[in-house]
């Protein structure tokens, strides 16, 4: 069909009009309602089930998250119970208030049996208080050989209880010994008022701030 007859036709008689203009008329009808219908109604339509199947992938990731979680909690009750065994063997490695006494009796048991001369065995005049534990540093000042230092060190670390020697240092003696000066750390667990002055003194202290 022309483009003449196209002009020639008229829009009140679309009812004689060839089949061919009539399907063009349809076509381009059916694409305007379809257009609005999506403007104005499933636009909105599909933005909201996009929204409910990003919700939907979420829910299924938490579930899967949730459900792993409850699959390992045995395995985490049990790295659990295996700490708490751990620390409460280290724990018991830790002397109460009344054995620091005769745990500094068996640090200078040590160096005595290795048959060292102390110059000097100081305790600190006070103890460093950390959440559970307090720390008391002692001076020391040995003489003895490169051998028997050793040992003595040997020895200290071999004790039932904790002891730590630091800043060691070495400086030659007479007749070939030598002079060890360090830091002897031992430790003791705090008892249950300890811990509880501790804790409000740290309490105090957070709530000066």
């Amino acid at each position: 069909m022309t483009l003449d007859e196209l002009r020639r036709l008229d829009p009140k008689k679309i009812g004689s009009w060839p089949p061919a203009p009539k399907i063009g008329v349809l076509v381009i009808v059916f694409a305007v309602i379809v257009g609005a219908a999506y403007w104005f109604d499933w636009s909105a339509q599909a933005e909201q089930i996009a929204a409910e199947e990003a919700k939907e992938e979420q829910l299924k990731k938490t579930f899967v998250e949730k459900k792993t979680e409850a699959l390992d909690l045995p395995l985490y009750r049990k790295q659990l119970e295996d700490i708490e065994k751990q620390f409460g063997a280290l724990l018991k490695q830790l002397p109460g208030k009344s054995e620091i006494d005769a745990l500094l009796t068996d640090i200078n048991q040590a160096g005595l049996g290795r048959g060292l001369q102390f110059e000097l065995f100081k305790p600190a005049a006070e103890e460093t208080v950390r959440d559970f534990y307090a720390e008391l540093p002692i001076s020391i000042r040995i003489t003895g050989t490169y051998h028997d230092l050793g040992a003595f060190a040997s020895d200290v670390g071999k004790l039932s209880r904790i002891v730590t020697l630091n800043d060691v240092s070495l400086t030659p003696a007479k007749d070939g010994a030598l002079i060890m000066d360090a830091t002897a750390k031992t430790f003791r667990y705090l008892d249950e008022d300890e811990i509880a002055a501790q804790r409000k003194k740290d309490k105090d202290k957070k709530g000066g701030k």
